[in-house]
C-alpha cells in the first residue's frame, strides 16, 4: 500500500469516527480553521504527592500559582495520579476523594481540564518515583496472611506494586475480588466528580493496568535490584498464575509445560541467559508456547478492566485510555528479552503491540506511550536501545488499528532536542497547511513534569516555546471540535472480540513514514540554532 493510499484510508477512517463535520462552528478565519487540524492538546503532569497520603491538598497556594503559570503559558490541561492507596487507604469501600475535589476545584477554576489516572498501583520503586505511596493498608494486611496476591519472580520474590493478574477472579478481599475492587473504584469516582464530569473538565481518565500504571508486569524494578539495562525477569510464579499456567497447558494438550526456569536474572543480558540467547528457548515450541500464554495474560487483564471502566463512565462526554511502557532496551536484539519479560510479545516477525491496540479498540480507548523524547544516539549501544523505531511501531500499531495514540515523556526533560523529537513524535508528516484533514496527528502530549525546575526562567521560556509549537502557532483552541478532536459521551464498548481475532494482529505490517525531524522545531536557543543549520547543510545534499 502506498503512502497516499494509507493517508486516504486514515483519513477517510477518521471522518466516519469523530463525524467531524458535525455542528462545526466557523468562527475563525478560514486559514487559520485549517491550521487548527494541526493543533496537539498538551497537558502537564502534577507532583506524585500533590495530594498528600492524608489525603490533604499539598501547598495549595504554591499549586495555584503554578497552575496559574501554566495556563499563562496556554497549557490545555494537567494530568493527576488518584492514588487508590489515598481514596480507599484503610477501610474497604469507604472512599474518601476530599483532597482530590479540592485539587480539581482549583483546576477547574484555573480553566484547565483535566486527565485522571486510577492508579491502582503504588508509587514508589520506579525509575522517577521521589515518593512512596502504597497500596491501601487493608490491602497489605491481606498479603501479610497471603503473599501470592503479589507478582512473584522465580526465585520466590514478591512484588507490592501491583496485585497480581492472578486473583482478578479470586474473591480474597473481604469478598470482591481484584476487578471488582477496581470497578467500585471507579464507579466511586463517577458518583463523586459527576458535576465536574458533567462541565465536561475531566477530558481523559486513565485506568492504571499495572506498575507504573502501565499494561505491563513489574519485571523491571529498582526495588527488586533491577538496573538499566538489565533483561528483567518474569513475574508469573505465585500460586495463581502458576495454577492458571498448569490449566491451561493441560487444555492444550501441554500438560509437560513447566514455566520458564532458563530466562535468568534481572541483571543479565539476552546472551548470557538459555532462553534469551540466539536461538534460546524464546524460538522452540515450548518457549512460543509459554511467551503466548504470559503476553495473553496481560491482554486479558486489560479488555476486563476496561470493560467496567466502559461500565463506570457510560455516558461521560470523556475518553478512557491506557498507557503502554516504552521498554527501548534490548529492541534491537532478536530476542527483545526486556520487552518480552514486561508482557510485549514483540519480535522482528511478531507484532506484539498491535493486539493491544486492537484490544483498545473495543472501548474506543486511546493508547498514551511513553519515551518519545527520546532519540538513539541518546541511548546506551550495548543495550541495542531504538527508542525512535519503538515509537513508530507503536503508533503505527494504534492508527492500523483506527485508535487515537496520545505520548509522555518518559524523564523530565527541559531541552530543545528533546522538545523537537516530541514535535515529530506528534506530527511524524510534520504540518498540513493546505487540507482541513489533519495527517498522522498525536491525539494529545502529557509532558513530565510540573515543579520548581519547569518554572526556571529558561527552561520555562522553551517550555512557552514548545506549547506554541504544539499548537502550531496557534493560539490555546478551548473547543476540542474545532482541531478534529471532539468528545462525545463514551458509548458501551463494542463486543467481545475473541482471542484469536486479536491475535491475528500480531502479523507484522508496514509502518506509516516518520519525518526524520519537526518542520515546526522550538529555536529559541544555541540548540535551536544548531537544528536549524543542520536543517539546512542536509537539504543542500538532498
Amino acid at each position: 500500500m502506498t503512502s497516499n493510499s494509507r493517508q486516504h484510508e486514515y483519513m477517510a477512517s477518521f471522518i466516519r469516527r469523530t463525524k467531524m463535520h458535525k455542528e462545526r462552528e466557523p468562527t475563525l478565519p478560514a486559514e487559520t480553521e485549517k491550521m487548527l487540524a494541526n493543533y496537539v492538546p498538551i497537558f502537564v503532569m502534577l507532583p506524585l504527592d500533590v495530594i498528600t497520603l492524608d489525603n490533604v491538598l499539598k501547598n495549595k497556594d504554591e499549586i495555584e500559582s503554578q497552575l496559574k503559570r501554566l495556563k499563562e503559558a496556554e497549557v490545555d490541561g494537567v494530568m493527576v495520579d488518584v492514588w487508590w492507596g489515598i481514596v480507599e487507604s484503610n477501610v474497604p469501600k469507604q472512599y474518601d476523594w476530599s483532597g482530590y475535589r479540592s485539587l480539581f476545584q482549583i483546576v477547574h477554576e484555573c480553566g484547565l481540564k483535566l486527565q485522571a489516572i486510577m492508579s491502582f498501583h503504588q508509587c514508589g520503586g520506579n525509575i522517577g518515583d521521589p515518593v512512596t505511596i502504597p497500596l491501601p493498608q487493608w490491602i497489605l494486611d491481606i498479603g501479610e496472611s497471603n503473599p501470592n496476591i503479589f507478582y512473584t519472580n522465580r526465585s520466590g520474590t514478591r512484588n507490592k506494586e501491583y496485585l497480581t493478574i492472578g486473583v482478578d477472579h479470586e474473591p480474597l478481599f473481604h469478598g470482591r475480588t481484584a476487578i471488582e475492587m477496581y470497578s467500585d473504584y471507579m464507579r466511586s469516582f463517577r458518583e463523586a466528580m459527576s458535576d465536574l464530569l458533567d462541565t465536561g473538565m475531566i477530558v481523559d481518565v486513565e485506568v492504571g493496568l499495572g506498575p507504573a500504571g502501565e499494561l505491563r508486569y513489574p519485571s523491571y524494578s529498582l526495588n527488586q535490584g533491577w538496573v538499566f539495562p538489565g533483561i528483567g525477569e518474569f513475574q508469573c510464579y505465585d500460586k495463581y498464575l502458576e495454577a492458571e499456567f498448569k490449566k491451561d497447558a493441560e487444555q492444550a494438550g501441554r500438560a509437560e509445560r513447566e514455566l520458564p526456569d532458563d530466562a535468568g536474572t534481572y541483571n543479565d543480558g539476552p546472551d548470557s541467559t538459555p532462553f534469551f540467547r540466539r536461538n534460546g528457548t524464546y524460538v522452540t515450541e515450548k518457549g512460543k508456547f509459554f511467551l503466548t500464554w504470559y503476553s495473553n495474560k496481560l491482554l486479558i487483564h486489560g479488555d476486563q478492566i476496561l470493560d467496567k471502566a466502559n461500565q463506570a463512565f457510560l455516558g461521560c462526554k470523556m475518553r478512557l485510555a491506557a498507557k503502554v511502557a516504552g521498554i527501548h532496551w534490548w529492541y534491537k536484539a532478536e530476542s527483545h528479552a526486556a520487552e518480552l519479560t514486561s508482557g510485549y510479545y514483540n519480535l522482528k516477525d511478531r507484532d506484539g503491540y498491535r493486539p493491544i491496540a486492537r484490544m483498545l479498540s473495543r472501548h474506543y480507548g486511546i493508547l498514551n506511550f511513553t519515551c518519545i523524547e527520546m532519540r538513539n544516539y541518546e541511548q546506551s549501544g550495548r543495550a541495542k536501545c531504538a527508542p525512535e523505531e519503538l515509537v513508530q511501531q507503536v503508533f503505527s500499531a494504534g492508527w492500523r488499528e483506527d485508535i487515537d495514540v496520545a505520548g509522555e515523556n518518559a524523564l523530565p526533560r527541559y531541552d530543545v532536542r528533546a522538545c523537537n523529537q516530541i514535535l515529530k513524535n506528534s506530527r511524524p508528516n510534520g504540518v498540513n497547511r493546505n487540507n482541513e484533514l489533519p495527517k498522522l496527528r498525536m491525539y494529545a502530549m502529557t509532558y513530565l513534569r510540573l515543579g520548581a525546575v519547569l518554572l526556571q526562567n529558561k527552561n520555562f521560556q522553551i517550555f512557552k516555546s514548545f506549547v506554541r509549537k504544539m499548537h502550531a502557532d496557534l493560539d490555546y483552541c478551548p473547543n476540542p471540535d474545532k482541531y478534529f478532536k471532539p468528545i462525545v459521551p463514551l458509548e458501551r464498548s463494542k463486543p467481545d472480540i475473541s482471542l484469536e481475532e486479536i491475535l491475528k494482529a500480531t502479523e507484522p505490517v508496514e509502518l506509516y513514514p516518520f519525518d526524520p525531524e519537526t518542520d515546526m522545531p522550538v529555536e529559541d536557543t544555541i540548540d535551536g540554532i544548531l537544528f536549524t543549520l543542520i536543517k539546512k547543510i542536509t537539504s543542500l545534499f538532498k
